[in-house]
């Protein structure tokens, strides 16, 4: 995947966490899609007009020009919403008096429980490379129970799906 929906220096890229990380692909998917149908609908007006004879109107490239800039529209706003959300990540990212955040050690406690699946479940495929003895571990940790809360299972069941 081609990530062009924010301009990014390499070092810039790899610093990012990777519920960042995640965050960016999603909104690189909807600008895609975005991009998407928006060509669909400038090729399907394209063999309307050129169906019609009407290829060299005026309304054909004031209607291609509006497909276009309603097109530009969407992807910039998911543009800022993706800016919006690394800055906020960022915010919780940094740590507190207890150093840097990083579970299980400093476990972030701003983060949405789905972020904390996220960092949780990394975790986990990180530092161990047996599924067994990743769900073993995992089975294990106390603190997974209430950091995670109604998510707990599911990361279990996820994990406990690669054991199969």
């Amino acid at each position: 995947m081609t990530i062009d929906i924010i301009d990014l220096s390499d070092p810039q890229f790899a610093d990012l966490s990777p519920v960042q990380l995640a965050m960016v692909r999603v909104a690189q998917t909807k600008k895609d899609g975005i991009l998407a149908k928006a060509e669909a609908e400038s090729a399907e007006l394209l063999y309307l007009v050129l169906a019609n004879n009407f290829a060299r109107s005026t309304a054909y490239s004031r209607e291609k020009e509006l497909i276009a800039s309603g097109a530009a529209a969407d992807v910039e706003a998911v543009r800022e919403d993706l800016l919006y959300q690394l800055a906020y990540e960022a915010l919780g990212s940094e740590g507190n008096e207890n150093g840097p955040y990083r579970y299980p050690e400093n476990p972030n406690y701003n983060l949405s429980y789905s972020q904390r699946f996220l960092v949780v479940r990394n975790y986990y495929m990180q530092v161990e490379t047996n599924p067994a003895a990743r769900l073993a571990a995992y089975g294990a940790d106390s603190l997974a129970r209430s950091y995670l809360g109604e998510f707990y299972q599911t990361l279990y069941d996820l994990l406990a799906s690669y054991v199969k």
